[in-house]
């Protein structure tokens, strides 16, 4: 057992729990999202106490001579004291503009007001300015002028509900991050470069299919996006005209359920191994729900794909 001082009040913490449950568990509203580790929004600032050497893994350097740290994967061995984190983590920007590509995907772009370096791949943590936080992947170029986040609309979920019903174009709000290395390697031009997800999962690898492209890469690339029904194919004429541009480029739909021009119907794994069963060799990126993720992680490994040359994002969910 510990304490947590914040804000001018001390909250207990049980054993084994981490800071931001401590917080939440005594009714502190406190940033959060994945509450695993990965996304950043819950990032706080010691201010006294010892920090562990996990719970700030994947932070900047500079961040980490601060003494900021991810609240979900603290678990002190003493008192903690803690504050929000400060305004230099974030910078600010504002909406460019929202449109609905499918029926639960929205395009959000965003136009940053000070320094935002990333690699299409990446993924940051968007701040409303009521403090709501959630995770996305870029799925555009720094040239591009915006960030474009593909952002799968939630009953309920509270930045589902603002930007369907409340954000507009000029809205200011804040990014986090940039964060993950999946996203695109100079090197070897000629490798074949083999890209999955489904879902938003096509948000980074659409960011990597293109900066792959502009960079010259002659090998083949093939993107592979799945859906459960046709209508979850989103981008798809975008898609299409970028192959149109670029010989060895070639993109791939796949649904579970129903049928539709130019579409495969199968399992994920079953449609890439179909047409591309020996894949030694290939570099490959994988993005989507952690289930799929594994599972095609596993299925490419077995089918000759060098498990350093798979590249992985998978999703995870916000924590209640």
């Amino acid at each position: 057992m510990g304490f947590v001082d914040f804000e001018g009040r001390r909250y207990e913490r049980r054993d084994g729990e981490s800071v931001l449950d401590a917080l939440l568990r005594c009714g502190v509203e406190v940033s959060h999202s994945c509450k695993a580790g990965s996304c950043g929004a819950c990032m706080m600032r010691a201010t006294g106490g010892a920090v562990p050497e996990k719970a700030q893994a994947g932070l900047k350097d500079t961040w980490k001579a601060r003494g900021y740290f991810l609240s979900c994967a603290c678990t002190p061995d003493g008192d903690l004291a803690v504050a929000t984190a400060e305004a230099d983590t974030q910078t600010p920007a504002r909406v460019v503009d929202l449109e609905l590509v499918s029926g639960d995907v929205m395009r959000v772009r965003l136009r940053c007001e000070g320094e935002f370096d990333f690699r299409a791949g990446q993924y940051l943590t968007l701040r409303t300015a009521a403090g709501v936080a959630r995770s996305y992947s870029i799925a555009s170029l720094p040239e591009d002028g915006v960030v474009e986040l593909h952002v799968r609309l939630l009953a309920g979920g509270r930045m589902s509900e603002w930007l369907r019903s409340e954000a507009r174009a000029g809205d200011g709000v804040a990014v986090q991050g940039p964060a993950g290395d999946c996203f695109y390697l100079p090197g070897d031009v000629e490798q074949p470069l083999l890209l999955a997800g489904t879902g938003t999962g096509l948000a980074p690898l659409y960011g990597i299919v293109r900066d792959a492209l502009r960079s010259g890469h002659r090998g083949p690339v093939r993107l592979f996006h799945g859906a459960l029904r046709v209508e979850g194919l989103y981008l798809r004429e975008e898609l299409r005209r970028l192959a149109a541009l670029h010989e060895n480029f070639e993109y791939v739909a796949a649904v579970l359920a129903g049928e539709g021009p130019d579409v495969e119907v199968g399992e994920m794994d079953g449609v890439i191994l179909r047409r591309i069963p020996d894949l030694k060799g290939w570099r490959g990126y994988v993005c989507g729900d952690p289930p799929l993720v594994q599972k095609l992680k596993k299925k490419l490994f077995l089918s000759g794909m060098a498990m350093r040359d798979i590249h992985a994002d998978a999703f995870l969910p916000p924590a209640a």
